[in-house]
């Protein structure tokens, strides 16, 4: 009887409270500029640690010299997707491949802006809601990628000036966004997740090699745009007559301060605006 009872007073206890699962931190690492010489020799074998302007010496901010090499390392990594994106992206769009359908409500269809030239004519000729939409989707991006909405705190990451990984991108969905987001930017489907540390290391160095020649691509792709002889681009990329560095064009005047920084880009003095 005694030994029922015992067994009995668990099943009425109160349920213990789970435990909430916190993410594996992952440990902060600050690369020098002694990381910096063998990974450039796995890049490029041949030319190896190049610095001509010491950049791997440098205290940018005050912050010190391991979290400069971290934003350097970071920023390189960044541009160099971003690059690569944006090379495809010429190619595809300066073929005249587009989709199928409308634009916008207003009837504006992708057909139309393809019609308008070459990339840079194409992007000049976008509504102006639409560059301010793509911009804006970018600074979400980088927002979240800066520790936004406590993206890093939620992947277990630290930021890449302190320790954190360069390159690492956290994760959407398990940030504090205020709407459920399904896929991640980086692997979101997860195909990657249960690659070998030596598969990941490897993948990171092929991808720096990459971005460094979409980087030398786009800006060659720019320059003969704007009559830099560039050998191999001679006589396939039309001139444009616009600014490939502004965001905005002629169209967007209606937006505050366009006009003045258009004007700044044809020489003119920087605007100083008193409010």
């Amino acid at each position: 009887m005694a030994l029922s009872l015992a067994a009995a007073v668990p099943a009425f206890s109160p349920a213990a409270a789970p435990v909430a699962s916190t993410p594996r931190a992952i440990s902060p690492v600050m690369e020098t500029k002694a990381d910096l010489v063998p990974l450039a020799e796995k890049l490029n074998p041949l030319v190896g640690f190049w610095d001509p302007l010491n950049l791997s010496g440098a205290d940018l901010w005050g912050k010190g010299n391991e979290a400069t090499i971290g934003w350097i390392r970071h920023a390189e990594i960044k541009h160099g997707r971003v690059a690569m994106f944006a090379f495809v992206g010429y190619c595809v769009t300066a073929n005249g491949v587009h989709w199928p359908w409308a634009l916008n409500a207003e009837g504006t269809t992708f057909a139309d802006i393809s019609a308008a030239g070459y990339p840079n004519e194409q992007w000049d000729a976008l509504p102006t809601a639409a560059k301010l939409q793509i911009l804006g989707a970018i600074g979400f991006l980088e927002f979240i990628g800066e520790g936004g909405f406590n993206s890093l705190e939620a992947s277990g990451a630290k930021h890449y000036m302190k320790g954190g990984k360069p390159g690492y991108y956290p994760s959407i969905k398990k940030s504090s966004v205020p709407h459920p987001v399904p896929f991640d930017l980086f692997d979101p489907f997860g195909l990657s997740k249960n690659a070998s540390p030596e598969k990941k290391a490897n993948g990171l160095v092929a991808e720096i090699n990459n971005g460094r020649l979409a980087m030398i691509g786009i800006m060659g792709f720019m320059c003969q745009a704007k009559g830099l002889v560039v050998p191999s681009l001679t006589g396939l990329i039309p001139t444009y007559a616009g600014e490939p560095m502004a965001p905005f064009a002629a169209g967007d005047s209606s937006l505050l301060f366009v006009t003045d920084m258009l004007g700044w880009f044809k020489g003119g003095s920087f605007p100083h605006t008193e409010f």
